[in-house]
């Protein structure tokens, strides 16, 4: 049998772990995950609105909207990054739909690592709208705070299929480098968690 002492004791403790920085089942239940559906496979991807409010705001509506479905990745270097979001199969610019640039929000404290997701951007640092890239390498490089590339998730499933993106061969069609040879599509982008 317990003392009420010590029952207090292990409330308390518990009570402290909770109240000092060890996340709750709550907070890591309320991050939203899309999944991309494409013809290679599914990625699962894992937001981040806590330290990338606007971006991830900003990625969900096009996701909402059905913005990226049937897009291609349309830029593919290995050991650098994968990208899309924004190009049809014929690498021409979807523009219907596409929403005003958002501020970019680099230097956020998350850092351009292996399987996370980051906004595509011209020179301009806010520039970002609805293209994006998931990292296939650390690209510490790309973290520069305020002029960067913002970190707003990461794959918690389906790297292997980011891993077999990056294998394809890629040409050059038009000013477009880097382009995959047959279609890799997104079919579908699906908010699977809030």
């Amino acid at each position: 049998m317990i003392s009420t002492r010590k029952f207090c004791g292990l409330i308390l403790g518990f009570g402290a772990c909770l109240a000092f920085g060890t996340p709750t089942f709550a907070e890591a239940a309320d991050k939203p995950q899309v999944v991309l559906e494409t013809t290679l496979g599914k990625i699962t991807l894992e937001l981040d609105p806590e330290k990338a409010p606007i971006t991830v705001e900003n990625f969900l509506k096009y996701v909402d909207d059905g913005f990226y479905d049937n897009l291609v990745f349309h830029r593919v270097i290995p050991g650098f990054m994968i990208q899309t979001g924004g190009m049809s199969d014929k690498i021409v610019e979807k523009h219907e739909g596409q929403r005003a640039p958002i501020k970019n929000e680099s230097g956020n404290g998350l850092s351009n690592k292996r399987g996370t997701i980051a906004m595509a951007r011209t020179n301009n640092p806010n520039s970002a709208t609805s293209q994006f890239f998931i990292n296939h390498a650390d690209n510490a490089n790309l973290d520069r705070a305020g002029g960067g590339y913002a970190v707003f998730g990461k794959v918690i499933d389906g790297l292997d299929v980011v891993d077999a993106i990056a294998k394809v061969e890629t040409t050059t069609k038009g000013p477009h480098g880097d382009v995959p040879v047959k279609p890799i599509y997104i079919k579908s982008a699906t908010r699977v968690k809030k």
